[in-house]
């Protein structure tokens, strides 16, 4: 029964001859001519992603990037000792990076909008997460490019370990100064290089690809120490993140509860709130509707606070009309924008669904009043394509009648209805 898993699961069956493996990982490591021009259009397209904040843009930029060539190689060098390969693929992944931070640099240094969008925002803290998804993500892509059959897996490898989107917010942080966003994006980066330079050497190993240099035992042990070692240092600081995130989560999860439990359920309509997790103490200030709280009240809901494990917090209740205006006004303009985007599609939707929903049962009503002798009388939409980007959305009408009507009656019925239907042109056939 063990064999039989055994079996199933192996990764030997549908692999392809190593030699040919090996040559189409040497030739995707080089960075030069196509892949750097190829390279730069990613970066930029990411970049635009990440400004205007559009999730498909950044799906798009990973999946025409071609930076998972060097990491790969790294990996195939490290794991087959063929130290000339690993020296060529840092190089030229170091190219790569070089190519990409200049890049995009230049293009948010250029760039009229300068704010921090929430795509840009989630690269510059990256945690224990990111770690585990370059990891798996690396362990599909080496095992794809093993296959026979290449299949799916590649395109969403590209997707998965996310490479692009830390190289442009690098790029955005050194365009603006802000070293902070830099570096938390390149950790990012590097965590997502070297995790599936990892998680490529330990499937080498596995399918057991030949050794191109042969080590004694003890320059073995010291590759598998500088491994060891370096994943160490890489995870450390993103197991303290997530702990941090952890952290911070829980809190906002504590906040709500004692928000629900002290005002919620009393029917205080709140209409500000602001949780500031990292200020020392941390703050949650509120503002509301109609209620107004004196000394004493707030003194006891901050006494209060320990009761719903919230220590080091202080609960602050804006009643100053006129600042907390100003920052009420100053939310709605910075959600403005998106507001009235959806506004502007929803508006749009609506105008292009008036042209294909008609109130057939009144139409049917007032015709049959004109034209006494009609009994039924159908509505749809016929679409002609007049070239490969337009098309005209014509109305056409079947109608029934007990006598067939003259032409004279049936021009004055279709010039009604072209009036009826505000169309300038209509068809209109009789139905037996």
């Amino acid at each position: 029964m063990t064999q039989k898993i055994l079996n199933f699961i192996d990764l030997h069956k549908g692999e392809e001859n190593k030699k040919s493996v090996i040559e189409n990982i040497t030739n995707a490591v080089s960075f030069r001519g196509s892949n750097i021009w190829i390279l730069a259009c990613a970066i930029i397209i990411a970049s635009v992603g990440l400004n205007v904040n559009s999730t498909a843009v950044i799906i798009g930029a990973m999946l025409i990037s071609p930076l998972m060539g060097p990491i790969v190689g790294a990996g195939f060098g490290l794991g087959m000792y063929d130290f000339e390969l690993l020296k060529k693929s840092i190089k030229n992944l170091i190219i790569a990076t070089l190519v990409s931070l200049v890049t995009s640099t230049l293009y948010f240094y250029a760039s009229p909008f300068k704010e921090a969008q929430s795509e840009l925002l989630a690269r510059t803290s990256p945690n224990i997460y990111d770690i585990l998804i370059a990891f798996f993500g690396g362990l599909v892509g080496v095992i794809a490019v093993t296959r026979l059959e290449k299949g799916n897996p590649i395109p969403g490898v590209a997707i998965a370990t996310a490479l692009m989107p830390p190289l442009c917010t690098a790029g955005y942080g050194l365009a603006l100064g802000n070293y902070i966003y830099f570096l938390g994006a390149m950790y990012l980066y590097t965590i997502n290089c070297v995790f599936i330079c990892i998680a490529t050497f330990l499937i080498v190993k596995y399918l057991k690809y030949p050794i191109t240099k042969q080590l004694d035992q003890k320059h073995q042990k010291r590759v598998k120490y500088g491994i060891s070692i370096l994943i160490l240092f890489l995870i450390t600081p993103s197991v303290y993140f997530a702990y941090q995130l952890y952290n911070q989560k829980s809190y906002n999860s504590r906040v709500e509860v004692f928000l629900q439990d002290e005002f919620h359920n009393k029917d205080y309509p709140l209409i500000y709130k602001k949780i500031r997790y990292n200020a020392d103490p941390k703050k949650i200030e509120l503002a509301f509707l109609t209620k107004k709280f004196d000394d004493k009240e707030i003194k006891d809901l901050n006494k209060k606070l320990i009761n719903y494990n919230l220590p080091n917090t202080k609960l602050i209740i804006r009643q100053d009309t006129v600042n907390l205006r100003k920052d009420i006004m100053n939310q709605i303009n910075n959600n403005q924008t998106a507001v009235d985007q959806k506004d502007i599609l929803i508006n749009s939707l609506r105008n292009q669904l008036s042209q294909y929903n008609f109130n057939t049962n009144q139409i049917n009503n007032e015709a049959k009043i004109l034209f006494p002798t009609l009994t039924s009388l159908k509505i749809g939409n016929y679409t002609i394509e007049n070239d490969a980007t337009r098309s005209k959305i014509i109305p056409v009408i079947l109608f029934q009648s007990t006598k067939g009507l003259d032409e004279a009656t049936q021009i004055k019925m279709k010039m009604w209805l072209k009036q009826r239907l505000a169309k300038d042109s209509i068809e209109v056939y009789q139905q037996n």
